[in-house]
């Protein structure tokens, strides 16, 4: 049996009842494009193929990758030896569904990657630890939200689906686990240039986020901006909706005030 890797930050999954209550949730159909990063020992991998998809499996592991192609030797799955994180997903075309166990240890630069891919994706069912998804599916004024809720919220509709014990898998990690939903939402502007200036909003105002906003964005915005966007200065980061980040990106763009932004931007 493969033994598993720490520094992949390896957990497999084992649990059958949380196996099929996984494939019930993603119900995968004949036309579904089906993507799993980090099949491991194929908990996933094996119910799905059997029921006939093709199945594209993203694996940065070796090992792993030919003990897949061994075991699956005459099934539809097409293995990628990968790292999820420089994955161009867009390479497998569009309307793609992925899901998979992420590694802890890399799950939120994985998720803002796949962002990038958004207009790829009809949905993405992944399993996080159970913190992280808390703060992704976080609501304004709440200690959990923060940067990861409002830049994952302006891309998904997001949806905290179950927990799962750390007895489901092996090792036994020391945190629980979550399955979570993630659904792109359509007639939003994904442009580059739109992202990054609200990237840099969002960190500015929960890089400092003890700060009032009037200090925390001073940068940004003076308090003829504050006041016609109707924002209380004294509030602080976690305070303002995702609808309220994405009007300051608005009112910036509409005032040509995110001129040296762009600027910045381009000359990287």
């Amino acid at each position: 049996m493969h033994q598993p890797r720490k520094r992949f930050g390896q957990n497999f999954l084992h649990d059958a009842n949380i196996v099929s209550k996984i494939l019930q949730t993603l119900n995968p159909r004949s036309e579904d494009s089906l993507v799993e990063i980090g099949p491991g020992l194929g908990a996933l991998t094996a119910p799905i193929i059997a029921m006939g998809f093709t199945l594209h499996a993203i694996e940065i592991d070796r090992d792993v990758v030919a003990q897949l192609k061994q075991e699956f030797l005459d099934a539809n799955l097409v293995v990628h030896n990968s790292d999820a994180l420089r994955f161009d997903f867009s390479r497998l075309g569009n309307h793609l569904r992925v899901f998979g166990n992420l590694p802890y240890n890399i799950s939120t630069p994985l998720l803002f990657h796949l962002t990038d891919f958004a207009e790829n994706l009809v949905d993405c069912h992944v399993m996080l630890q159970k913190e992280v998804v808390d703060r992704i599916v976080a609501k304004p004024s709440t200690p959990e939200y923060g940067r990861l809720s409002v830049m994952l919220q302006f891309r998904f509709n997001v949806e905290h689906l179950f927990d799962v014990s750390p007895n489901s898998f092996y090792p036994i990690p020391k945190v629980t686990s979550s399955f979570l939903r993630l659904t792109p939402l359509r007639n939003v502007d994904l442009s580059a240039r739109r992202y990054a200036l609200l990237s840099q909003i969002v960190m500015s105002a929960f890089g400092q986020r003890r700060k009032m906003l009037r200090n925390a964005l001073s940068g940004l915005l003076d308090n003829d901006d504050f006041a016609a966007l109707a924002l209380d200065q004294k509030a602080r980061a976690e305070n303002l909706s995702v609808n309220q980040y994405v009007s300051i990106v608005n009112y910036l763009e509409q005032n040509k005030k995110c001129q040296s932004t762009t600027e910045t931007q381009a000359g990287r």
